[in-house]
């Protein structure tokens, strides 16, 4: 403020001196006059020196400590402006990247294993870390890239005694190293493109849109989901229970060792009767060693989704998926390189507000197989029913039923007759201590291992700890 009137306080000044000497040549000066103007003259001298240290000051960038106060209180405000811009942009840069990072620990014991099993109890953690990030848009449709890597130390207590169906789906450690590397993998990397339909309408009054996604991804982020048993961090454990076993467990789904491959999806998805919801998609992913970018292209595993989300006993939701998948490069189980393929059923269905009941079921079409057909059930009752609104209890069961072709040949490749099924349950309870942190106490059993009517009933016990930012 002082700035801006300065000027004008020394105009006033001038006109004033300028009357007074017109009033000291026409009049008759006095002494007090000649003491006012030598004032004046020292006054507007200060004024200008201050003017002059003040356009000093505001020039420099910094606050000093012999400033004027007027120029540190300027700089102080174009300071706090300059901050507050900063931040917006800061923000504006960060807006659509989202991030998560998960770490799972699990200590489990065996019970029931024969004497010759290496394993009685074993101590894994596995760490996961994903960022999606937006990718700019083509015309009305919007782009992404998700990235997920991961890492991990201990096998866990794998398949024991032979059974089909790992006990611990959360255990990741890269094949052939030893326990104390835990390098991270880049697991995942993909774009997804958002095309809402029809092209040439407005984006956000559609309710129709193709989705297409190219990358290294986990063909399960896409096909034979389900709401409770899909994520062995938190829900199920065993391996059967967390896929469709006869691509996951059997092997059909032709991924690599981590569990990942190249490829590409295309989806419909229709949303114009909400909350009822319909989609269909296609998936052609690298299988075998296409999985570990070695002929890629050459016999890949394509798989065929319809699914719908409805809205069942009184407005209950619910989601069911039906699929068809083939695997150019499936492997018999004499290991040898067939085509083969199959039909799948996952659905899942809430009974009540806090009871959801999940089902599996799988059907091999072709292909030399241990196991043939396999179904898993089960249910995940809500903690509201105990005063526990965060917490929840699983309980499932499953069935695998060893092929007839397994049944003639497992005496010459295993040393025993398999015949009838392996069958599995597992119960668990998951504990929430606050938003981030999770206990779970985990049994199984497992009868019949590998199909082997002679081998012992196994119990395998444990606990994972489980922690979400």
């Amino acid at each position: 403020m002082t700035g801006r009137f300065l000027p004008f306080a020394m105009l006033l000044y001038v006109l004033v001196g300028f009357f007074l000497l017109i009033e000291t040549a026409w009049g008759n000066p006095d002494r007090q006059t000649e003491q006012r103007l030598q004032a004046m003259e020292k006054r507007i001298q200060a004024l200008e020196k201050e003017n002059a240290e003040l356009e000093r000051s505001l020039g420099e960038q910094y606050i000093s400590a012999n400033e004027p106060e007027i120029s540190a209180r300027l700089k102080a405000v174009e300071s706090q402006v300059y901050s507050y811009k900063r931040m917006a942009r800061t923000i504006d840069g960060l807006e659509g990247i989202t991030a998560g990072v998960g770490l799972t620990m699990v200590a489990q014991g065996l019970s029931g294993a024969p004497a010759s099993s290496t394993k009685s109890s074993e101590l894994n953690y596995r760490g996961d870390v994903t960022v999606s990030l937006p990718a700019g848009s083509i015309g009305n449709a919007n782009g992404s890239v998700f990235t997920h890597f991961r890492m991990g130390q201990g096998l866990g207590l794998e398949n024991p005694a032979g059974a089909f169906a790992s006990v611990n789906a959360t255990s990741f450690q890269r094949p052939g190293s030893q326990t104390s590397d835990s390098t991270v993998l880049l697991a995942q990397a993909w774009y997804q493109l958002d095309v809402p339909l029809p092209f040439s309408g407005n984006p956000d009054l559609s309710r129709k849109h193709l989705e297409f996604n190219f990358g290294k991804m986990d063909p399960f982020l896409f096909f034979d989901q389900n709401r409770i048993a899909d994520d062995e961090t938190r829900g199920f454990m065993n391996q059967a229970f967390v896929h469709n076993p006869l691509l996951d467990v059997g092997s059909d789904i032709g991924v690599d060792e981590f569990g990942f491959t190249p490829g590409m999806r295309l989806a419909y998805q229709n949303d114009w009767y909400k909350p009822q919801s319909y989609g269909v998609s296609m998936g052609i992913f690298g299988a075998g060693r296409g999985a570990s970018y070695e002929d890629s292209l050459s016999d890949p595993f394509v798989i065929l989704q319809a699914e719908t989300g409805q809205r069942f006993f009184g407005g209950l939701e619910a989601n069911y998926r039906i699929y068809y998948w083939r695997n150019g490069r499936g492997r018999d189980f004499d290991g040898s390189e067939k085509k083969h393929s199959g039909v799948g059923l996952s659905l899942d269905q809430k009974f009540g507000d806090y009871t959801t009941v999940f089902a599996r079921l799988g059907l091999q079409t072709k292909g030399r197989v241990k196991f043939d057909k396999a179904l898993t059930l089960g249910a995940e009752f809500g903690g509201s029913y105990w005063n526990r609104g965060a917490d929840a209890l699983g309980v499932a069961l499953g069935w695998l039923k060893i092929s007839n072709d397994y049944q003639r040949e497992s005496l010459g490749l295993d040393g025993y007759r398999a015949s009838d099924a392996e069958q599995l349950a597992e119960v668990f309870y998951r504990y929430r201590l606050n938003s981030q942190f999770e206990l779970s106490p985990n049994l199984q059993y497992i009868r019949q291992p590998g199909g082997n009517k002679l081998a012992s009933a196994l119990t395998a016990y444990g606990l994972r700890v489980q922690l979400n930012y």
